[in-house]
């Protein structure tokens, strides 16, 4: 558990979770004067200001930061603190959390928030994505090229206030409206696998079992394996893909035969045409691609595991 000497910094994200974070938030400051704990809340607007934000924390001495909100809010503090001796932690009041989930911690924000501050520090991967244009940039969960992109481009707009899983398919259904079939290629340096090239309606990356609010694309993923999971899955038509809804809607399993599987440590995605790539709903950039796992690189505070 956190030591109740032990300074907190709480990067609230105000946009996250279609403005829940507002509703929850003096809950959450309830929760840590409950536990005698001391906290210094600072509200952000945006990603690269929550990043920002993070930096100016460390050089002032901080070393425990958590943040409130999703997937795309972990990822700009992981961002901010990679190669620090912080530890670092998500309060979950996004869209989708699947980041939270494979932690461990529940979907009720303030059951989470009780359970990881007494928790303790866990160290868990990162994957690395260098776009087209030579940026790079880490993210936590899940990213890709195909329908997944596209949906994340309006999952991030008109559906925004769609909760979790029906905000990731509702976007798709809007994309696959629109969608082209991708041709891809992909490349396994160093590994004992085959190029691949193949017709896909997507294809994922992911350090987590679930990604979109709960689709199980990689039901074997577990967040400190050292592996990257490659996801592809075959054009579908449009038929297909509805018969596909009920039970992906119930449980988030994708059951098809159509969907291939792979195990790396890096992996270069190639498109015939550019194509946005996203990495935890935020496009990062357009292929080709090559992504990396980064092992053990950061401290994240994860709830005890229950025996």
């Amino acid at each position: 558990m956190i030591s109740s000497d032990t300074s907190v910094q709480v990067f609230v994200n105000r946009i996250a979770g279609r403005g829940r974070v507002q509703a929850y938030l003096r809950r959450v400051r309830d929760l840590f004067e409950a536990l005698h704990l001391s906290a210094q809340f600072i509200e952000t607007g945006s990603a690269s200001e929550l990043e920002s934000a993070s930096r100016e924390a460390l050089v002032r001495g901080h070393r425990l930061l958590l943040a409130m909100g999703g997937d795309g809010t972990f990822q700009a503090l992981a961002n901010g603190v990679f190669e620090s001796d912080a530890i670092i932690g998500i309060l979950p009041a996004g869209g989708g959390n699947d980041f939270a989930a494979s932690l461990g911690l529940p979907g009720d924000l303030i059951r989470a928030a009780e359970r990881l501050l007494k928790g303790k520090p866990r160290l868990v991967d990162l994957l690395r994505v260098r776009t087209a244009d030579g940026r790079t940039r880490l993210f936590a969960g899940a990213g890709g090229v195909g329908l997944d992109a596209e949906a994340a481009l309006r999952a991030n707009g008109c559906y925004r206030r769609l909760p979790g899983r029906f905000r990731y398919i509702a976007s798709a259904l809007h994309a696959l409206s629109e969608h082209r079939p991708l041709q891809v290629r992909l490349e396994f340096p160093g590994m004992d696998i085959h190029p691949v090239e193949a017709t896909c309606l997507l294809t994922s990356v992911l350090n987590t079992p679930t990604y979109g609010g709960g689709v199980r694309l990689a039901p074997d993923a577990v967040i400190d394996d050292g592996l990257l999971h490659v996801a592809l899955v075959e054009d579908l038509k449009i038929l297909q893909v509805l018969k596909l809804l009920p039970q992906l809607m119930r449980s988030g399993d994708l059951r098809t035969s159509r969907v291939r599987r792979w195990n790396a440590q890096r992996v270069k995605i190639a498109t015939d045409r550019p194509c946005p790539f996203h990495g935890d709903g935020e496009i990062l950039g357009h292929t080709p691609v090559e992504i990396e796992v980064v092992p053990k690189a950061v401290r994240v505070l994860a709830p005890l595991r229950e025996s």
